[in-house]
């Protein structure tokens, strides 16, 4: 199995501001800031974080086919 992608352009779905992140390996990200709009994002329904809902690319647990552990 190959590495996971770990940079993601996060997309507040508020203001639209675009801003590439690198994402943690251990562990999912529930909430981020948007620093353009201070709009708190959370995931969507059915989602781990808010790379899977918000990212160009999903976490990499989801890259790799496996669950978050939500």
């Amino acid at each position: 199995m190959r590495d996971p992608t770990l940079e993601s352009v996060l997309t507040c779905p508020h203001c639209g501001w675009a801003q590439k992140e690198t994402m943690p390996t251990d562990t999912c990200q529930f909430f981020y800031e948007c620093p353009h709009c201070k709009a708190l994002l959370k995931p969507k329904p059915g989602d781990c974080c808010v790379f899977c809902s918000y990212g160009s690319v999903k976490c990499p647990p989801m890259q790799q086919g496996s669950n978050c552990g939500h």
